[in-house]
């Protein structure tokens, strides 16, 4: 564990009007890969806007590779067919806890800062990076690429695991 800056706990929400790729619905997960690891939220059977609430959790080495969010459609005889993609921009919010030492007298809910939907990113909306009991947190609500409709929201959120080296020394590439 001496490799790893922490983990990202990454809140599976909701999807939001996802593809039909069945014949009148979809029954759609969420896979989740960083290098060579890939995680998967459960199956949510007929049904395009699912409600997941599934955590899953990185090991982080290096916050600078991308992390992809893939939408499937769970196939029990053929391949599970693709519904589009996503990429986890998290440099916007390791910024915002690396400043976290000086944050202990804002009070709860404050933003500490905005991100903004654009060409670098898969935002869909506005994201805001919130102080919150102690936790800084994102919620992002992603544009699904590759595909004809669909949003997957998320919530993102750092945990400091024993052992890890921790993020004050790690520089962020913009």
């Amino acid at each position: 564990m001496e490799d790893i800056l922490g983990l990202l706990r990454i809140k599976v929400l909701r999807g939001i009007n996802l593809a039909v790729r069945d014949t009148l619905s979809s029954d759609p997960y969420v896979a989740v890969t960083m290098d060579n690891f890939r995680l998967k939220s459960r199956v949510v059977k007929s049904n395009c806007n699912p409600e997941w609430n599934d955590e899953l959790t990185l090991a982080i080495k290096d916050p600078n590779v991308p992390i992809l969010l893939t939408v499937y459609d769970k196939d029990t005889f053929t391949e599970d067919d693709q519904m589009g993609n996503a990429e986890i921009d998290i440099k916007p919010y390791i910024a915002a806890l690396k400043m976290r030492k000086d944050l202990q007298n804002l009070p709860m809910g404050h933003a500490l800062n905005r991100v903004q939907p654009d060409q670098t990113n898969c935002l869909a909306d506005e994201s805001s990076i919130v102080w919150n009991n102690g936790k800084i947190t994102q919620e992002m609500r992603l544009k699904l690429r590759d595909v004809e409709c669909g949003e997957v929201v998320i919530q993102i959120e750092w945990i400091d695991g024993h052992g890890c080296k921790g993020l004050e020394s790690y520089e962020i590439q913009f």
